[in-house]
């Protein structure tokens, strides 16, 4: 008679291959850092509204005017604006006059207060405007001194970059006379080399170049792909679409504070001067029919702030780009 079979360790079978699980996305090896990252930026200002009101009695009218209390307007500077910007990224900013090109690069600097939106940079960015501060009665090297040692230089780096800024914004000897006896280019061309000078890794220009003549616009260009070859990252905002096409690797269009295209900026600003000439002409029909046809060729960025590679606060931003659903 058989002795009954007893039940033995259990022995470890094949494994097999279960379901694969998604792992977290991170970014490619080679990905360049992430230096600015813009996620669905929207700024407002409240603007007096000049516009004939009716129904409010004359009382109510100079009670209003008294305190300060005019009837406002609400003004959508930015509407949902959102972006990445890379390592050795020059990304040029077009569009028409309060199409939101300064404003956004106003809140990439942290000088404006989103109503909603997240702007993240991986280090202070430098913002140069045409109206940047400078003092007038003082020289343009005193100037230079002042600027470079607020940007954080050392009194020995600001003393050894004093040449490198006169070259760079080509005024000669005039670096010795008082800031008020310069052209608005002079001025505009000083201010470029000082923010130059401390080779930030994230550089902001508000049309500064527009108001140099051909040579100081390829030093400019030249400095530029210095500091991007340095691993940092430009952001121009130009009416010259034609400078955007020489100076810049991307470009992004800005209609009413909305993008209508972020991509080369060859292509992007061609598209641009084509509509903004058809518009100059009144030609409107025309110039809509290629706001519209452009608008649906572009994508909508989708910024993942999940943390971002070299910007505080994480590990992988990335721009998804989806196809964009026609307005």
């Amino acid at each position: 008679m058989a002795a009954p079979e007893l039940p033995g360790p259990e022995l470890p079978g094949p494994e097999l291959p279960g379901p694969e699980l998604p792992g977290p996305e991170l970014p490619a090896p080679d990905e360049p850092r992430v230096h600015v990252a813009v996620d669905d930026l929207h700024v407002r200002y409240s603007a007096p509204d000049a516009a004939p009101r009716t129904g409010r009695s004359r009382l109510r009218r100079g009670v209003d005017a008294a305190l300060g209390r005019g009837p406002s307007v609400v003004v959508r500077a930015l509407v949902g604006v959102s972006l990445v910007a890379r390592a050795g990224d020059a990304v040029g900013i077009v569009g028409l006059n309060g199409s939101g090109k300064s404003t956004l690069l106003r809140a990439v600097a942290g000088l404006e207060r989103p109503a909603r939106g997240t702007v993240l940079a991986s280090s202070t960015p430098v913002l140069l405007g045409v109206n940047a501060a400078m003092i007038p009665d003082l020289t343009g090297r005193e100037n230079v001194r002042l600027g470079c040692l607020a940007m954080g230089m050392t009194p020995e780096a600001t003393a050894a970059a004093l040449g490198d800024v006169v070259d760079l914004s080509g005024i000669g000897a005039a670096i010795d006379l008082p800031m008020r006896t310069y052209s608005s280019g002079m001025g505009a061309r000083l201010k470029f080399a000082i923010a130059a000078a401390s080779e930030p890794e994230i550089l902001l220009v508000d049309e500064a170049l527009a108001t140099g003549d051909a040579a100081f616009r390829e030093r400019s260009r030249e400095r530029m792909d210095r500091l991007r070859a340095g691993a940092g990252c430009v952001f121009l905002v130009s009416h010259a679409a034609q400078t955007v096409e020489e100076t810049c690797t991307r470009a992004i269009w800005l209609h009413q504070g909305r993008v209508v295209l972020d991509g080369p900026a060859v292509e992007v600003a061609q598209r641009y001067r084509w509509f903004a000439w058809n518009l100059a002409q009144g030609e409107d029909a025309v110039a809509e029919r290629l706001l519209e046809e452009a608008f649906r060729a572009g994508v909508e960025i989708v910024v993942d702030l999940d943390g971002a590679a070299g910007v505080p606060g994480g590990r992988g931003v990335r721009g998804v780009r989806h196809a964009r659903r026609q307005r």
